[in-house]
C-alpha cells in the first residue's frame, strides 16, 4: 500500500469512518463517541540518540498519525511531524522518528490520529524522553526483563504491575528491556493459589490464554502489556531499547 492510500478492502475491514460533530479552530472538528478515532495503547518512544528518537502508538481505526514535538511541557512552538497511515495491515500502529532536536534535552511529544477525511482527530496521548547528552554527563538507566512471564501477569489487586511505576519514579534516562519482553509461549491463568493460600489474580485477554500462533495472537502478547496502566504510564516517560529473547517466539529456542 503506498502512503496516503487507503483502498476498499482496508477501510471495510476497519469499518465506516465517523462523521464530525463540533467545529473547532482550523477546520478541524472533534467527534463524539464512536465517530473519533482512539489512540487503544498510550504511546512510547526508544531508540534515543543525540539527536532524535522513535515514537509509537496505535489506533482503532485506519488514521493519519501526526506528532507535535517540543521542548516545552505546553507545547508552544511547538513543530508538527506527519507520520504514517495507521491501517489493520500493520495492526494499527505506527511510528515516527523524529529528528533535528536539541541534545541533552527533555522533549515533550503527543500523538493524535487524524480522520482519513482530515475532519476529526483522536485525544492526544503525551509522552516525553531526553535526547543523548552532548558532552560527559550523568545517565541514569535501569535494566530488566522477563514481563508477565512465568505465569505471573497484571495484577488488578495491586493496580498492574507496580514495578514499573516503582522505576518511572527514579526518572532514568533509558530503560533496557534485556529479553522476553513478552511470554508468546506462556499462556496466563486468571487466578493463581499461592503456597500460603492467597490468590494472585491476572488480567488476561483471549490471546494470553493460549500460546501464541498466529500473527493477531503475537500482536496481542505486546498488547496485553500496554493495556497495564503502570507499564503503560511507564513507556510514555522513559524510552526503551530493547532485546529479543527465546521466549518471544518458544522455548527452548537459540536465537
Amino acid at each position: 500500500m503506498s502512503d496516503g492510500v487507503v483502498n476498499r478492502r482496508t477501510l471495510l475491514r476497519a469499518g465506516a469512518i465517523g462523521t464530525a460533530a463540533a467545529l473547532v479552530p482550523g477546520g478541524v472538528a472533534l467527534a463524539r463517541g464512536g465517530d473519533r478515532p482512539v489512540l487503544t495503547h498510550g504511546v512510547q518512544s526508544g531508540d534515543v540518540t543525540l539527536d532524535g528518537g522513535l515514537v509509537w502508538t496505535r489506533a482503532d481505526r485506519p488514521s493519519r498519525m501526526l506528532v507535535q514535538v517540543s521542548s516545552d511541557p505546553s507545547f508552544r512552538h511547538a513543530r508538527t511531524v506527519r507520520g504514517p497511515l495507521l491501517t489493520p495491515e500493520t495492526g494499527g500502529t505506527g511510528r515516527v522518528r523524529l529528528r533535528g532536536l536539541p541534545g541533552g534535552r527533555e522533549v515533550h511529544y503527543r500523538v493524535v490520529a487524524e480522520d482519513l477525511d482530515g475532519r476529526t482527530r483522536s485525544e492526544a496521548a503525551v509522552g516525553s524522553f531526553r535526547t543523548a547528552p552532548l558532552g560527559r554527563d550523568d545517565v541514569r538507566f535501569m535494566w530488566g526483563g522477563d514481563v508477565a512471564g512465568q505465569g505471573w501477569g497484571s495484577n488488578p489487586d495491586l493496580g498492574g504491575m507496580p514495578i514499573f511505576g516503582a522505576m518511572a519514579a527514579r526518572r532514568p534516562d533509558f530503560f533496557i528491556n534485556s529479553g522476553d519482553t513478552v511470554y508468546a509461549d506462556g499462556p496466563l491463568k486468571e487466578s493463581v493459589t499461592l503456597p500460603d493460600g492467597r490468590v494472585w489474580r491476572n488480567v488476561v485477554i483471549p490471546e494470553k490464554l493460549k500460546v501464541a500462533e498466529t500473527l493477531d495472537e503475537y500482536r496481542g502478547q505486546f498488547a496485553y502489556n500496554l493495556l497495564d496502566p503502570q507499564y503503560r504510564s511507564f513507556a510514555s516517560r522513559v524510552p526503551m531499547i530493547v532485546q529479543w529473547d527465546d521466549h518471544h517466539v518458544s522455548q527452548p529456542t537459540t536465537l
